[in-house]
């Protein structure tokens, strides 16, 4: 239950609002916001030292054509060009959540490539002297570039350290665990005011003993079986997590249910094993901590993997036209019934939509939800071959263009089964933080069986391992292996 005296009740029914207004909820005192400024004006101020250098170097008396408005547009379109190039790179996060080193040596492999491709663009438009040696003023481009970027990330990150270590910015938290490891949670979170951890509160998991007291300063707000409500109440932006021989399955669901109140959860690195495909590993001001369900992929591949899906499923769908005109007709005509099957299926953050397939079985409608089951008598003679060879899943590249599936993904489940296994198994429903997709990696690596609960752990350990390790280039290699797929004909008919 939730641990309050009367005394306590009102000063809690107004501390959300207050922890509100101390954390760090400004947009100017945001990581991100501060390292946008920051660019910018080491952005600005490359662009013009890069010019003073451009005349005394290369003696190019090209800029002394520019009126001040015309320098002003460069100056402006430049940077903005650079901020988008950046944004993709996926440099504008919190700043603890990457390693300074890694951050500065992710902005010159940045600025080298955003650079390159900024001097493709105007070089054929350059004078005669920039042409005769493109590469030395590429060269002397990108090390001023990068040189006053990397100072200006190095001010960003000291004046959020400032901020943070003068409670200027605070992030509302709250402490889970075990009452042995609690305890000394709060000491570290308190002593290591550069995290800037408004610490809330702490919740006990399989309390020890009644007679636990809290550190003086710390409030204990009550036990897991109170979480949902403790959730609710205190909204904190960050959950700790420290536990000691706890049942993994009770921990499981508990970070499932933080996670879904929108608060990063962070926990002790000896748990890892049981975060399988769920979690990375980060060092936060030297701390090794995990973060679960962070965003594993970068802005620049989101957007690589959405042009992808929409490009390959207009030109499959326009190029192939004929093709599936001629199955819908044959579909319709080979059996009564329509020519799609549309079913309700559970997309990402738990999203119903419709899904469509050509309809490979007879028309029943009062039969409950099941798997299909290999040698289903359901299944029509073409419909065996449409399941065998795949062609059945080609109405999809509809719901790919409507956004609510990807090429690439966990399959989708119907709401039946999402809730009958969210029941059981408290982290299944970990796989719909991320767009479901007509192929994936256990469609590709692993053979369907019978619905058993055996075999759903093996789907969501392959889902897993996707979501964990989710890129542009495991993409394209499972889109590879389903072609392979498709041709070998090992579709469940």
């Amino acid at each position: 239950m939730i641990l309050e005296s009367t005394e306590q009740k009102s000063e809690q029914s107004s501390l959300p609002e207050t922890i509100r207004s101390n954390g760090s909820n400004s947009w100017w005192a945001e990581p991100r916001w501060v390292q946008l400024l920051s660019d910018v004006f080491a952005l600005t101020m490359s662009f013009f030292l890069y010019q003073l250098v451009r005349q005394w170097v290369i003696v190019d008396a090209t800029f002394t054509r520019y009126s001040a408005a015309d320098v002003t547009l460069v100056c402006i379109v430049t940077c903005s060009y650079w901020v988008l190039v950046l944004w993709f790179g996926g440099l504008y996060k919190n700043y603890y959540a990457r390693s300074p080193f890694e951050e500065f040596f992710a902005v010159l492999r940045y600025t080298f490539f955003g650079s390159a491709l900024f001097f493709v663009f105007i070089f054929l438009s350059s004078s005669e002297q920039f042409q005769r040696s493109p590469r030395f003023i590429f060269f002397v481009y990108w090390i001023i570039t990068a040189v006053l970027m990397v100072c200006g990330r190095y001010v960003a990150r000291r004046i959020q350290r400032y901020m943070r270590e003068k409670g200027i910015v605070r992030v509302p938290t709250i402490l889970l665990g075990t009452a042995s490891r609690v305890g000394e949670l709060f000491k570290y979170a308190v002593e290591e005011k550069v995290w800037g951890y408004l610490v809330v509160g702490g919740v006990i998991v399989n309390r020890e003993n009644e007679m636990f007291s809290p550190p003086s300063r710390m409030k204990l707000l009550g036990d897991s079986s109170s979480l949902i409500k403790i959730l609710e109440l205190y909204r904190p932006k960050e959950v700790l997590i420290s536990v000691a021989n706890v049942n993994h399955s009770e921990l499981l669901q508990i970070t499932t249910r933080c996670i879904d109140s929108g608060a990063r959860v962070k926990i002790v690195p000896d748990l890892y094993e049981i975060f399988s495909g769920q979690a990375r590993t980060q060092q936060i001001h030297g701390t090794p901590l995990i973060e679960v369900s962070p965003e594993l992929m970068q802005p620049w591949e989101i957007f690589v993997k959405r042009f992808l899906d929409i490009t390959i499923s207009v030109i499959v769908l326009l190029g192939g036209l004929p093709v599936w005109l001629l199955t819908a007709l044959v579909v319709k005509l080979s059996s009564n019934g329509p020519v799609f099957f549309i079913q309700q299926r559970v997309g990402r953050n738990g999203v119903v939509f419709p899904m469509y397939k050509y309809r490979s079985m007879v028309t029943d409608r009062d039969r409950e939800p099941s798997w299909t089951s290999r040698n289903d008598p359901r299944v029509t003679p073409l419909g065996r071959f449409l399941r065998k060879s795949h062609l059945d899943e080609i109405p999809q590249l509809l719901n790919v263009l409507y956004g609510q599936m990807s090429l690439v993904g966990p399959r989708p489940e119907v709401p039946h089964f999402v809730n009958k296994y969210s029941a059981i198994l408290p982290y299944y429903k970990r796989r719909l933080k991320v767009r479901p997709g007509i192929t994936g990696w256990w469609q590709v690596k692993s053979k369907s069986n019978d619905e058993s609960l055996e075999e759903i752990e093996q789907r969501l350990r392959y889902d897993f391992f996707y979501i964990e390790n989710i890129s542009f280039k495991l993409d394209l290699e499972i889109l590879v292996r389903t072609i392979f797929v498709m041709m070998k004909g090992h579709g469940k008919a």
